[in-house]
């Protein structure tokens, strides 16, 4: 069962309603045979906004998979709750399915597919109208550079083309928010940078992207607004100048630092910076 109940999934009060993601007190506790009760993710609440791009930045296991999961309703949250395009992430999954495109770091493609074929399929699963199919695949097999690769199998690209065909079916469908984890890992140097002029081209068209991320210099570069999170606790959200505000420095590494100090957290042992 769940213990989120009716009056938690409207109950943004104070919230500008109709931010595209929205995220309340949202909870995420797994049971472990061995240490008992792991809290993962713990009353995370931020929104993100039309046609902004939202980081959330914190390092290898902060909870950042686990929110994003819980996001694409493949996880269901222990407690809180969270709307995406209006629809609760815990009553109304098939909504918020059709209007997400989600990468995660385990993104499967199907090796025996063609790009062409993988873009197809998941236009087609997630919904989008038959008879502009054809011409999306085109734009996209364009926009991505795979046009020499369109028909190859993807089992024999190399991991920069996986990656790309792997972003390229996360957006087949056109949706309206995207949600990406971790989505330039295993990339090489020009291949992040293409992904980060897609990223600009997603908000110029008006979506609203999430993404998460340990580099600090892609946060610093892509964000609109930042989120730090820290063992399952977001301990700071803003612009990166709100934020150089608050902590009176300039880099996000040394911003990064000072949050996790302030809140009596040694960042030492744990920080990848890059």
């Amino acid at each position: 069962g769940t213990t989120m109940n009716e009056q938690d999934v409207g109950g943004f009060s104070g919230w500008s309603s109709t931010a595209p993601i929205m995220v309340q007190e949202l909870c995420k506790v797994f049971q472990d045979e061995g240490r008992g009760k792991l809290v993962a993710v713990s009353n995370v609440t931020f929104e993100c906004r039309a046609g902004e791009i939202f980081g959330l930045l914190g390092t290898n296991g902060a909870g950042k998979t686990t929110t994003l999961r819980m996001l694409s309703t493949l996880l269901k949250p222990t407690s809180g709750s969270a709307q995406i395009m209006g629809h609760s992430v815990a009553t109304n999954a098939q909504d918020v399915r059709k209007s997400i495109g989600y990468l995660s770091t385990t993104t499967a493609l199907y090796p025996r597919l063609s790009c062409r074929e993988t873009l197809d399929f998941f236009a087609r699963i997630n919904g989008y109208p038959e008879n502009k199919i054809e011409s999306r695949v085109n734009h996209l097999v364009d926009r991505f550079g795979l046009t020499e690769y369109a028909d190859a199998r993807i089992e024999r690209l190399s991991t920069g083309m996986k990656q790309k065909v792997a972003i390229a079916r996360t957006v087949a469908h056109d949706p309206a928010v995207v949600i990406l984890d971790e989505p330039t890992n295993g990339l090489d140097i020009l291949n992040v940078l293409d992904f980060h002029k897609l990223m600009r081209e997603l908000q110029e068209a008006g979506k609203t992207v999430l993404f998460s991320t340990h580099t600090m210099s892609e946060a610093e570069k892509l964000c609109d607004r930042i989120a730090v999170i820290h063992r399952g606790k977001i301990l700071a959200c803003g612009t990166l100048d709100e934020l150089r505000e608050q902590s009176s420095q300039r880099y996000l590494e040394d911003i990064f630092v000072w949050i996790l100090d302030q809140h009596g957290e040694d960042p030492g042992a744990e920080l990848e910076i890059m």
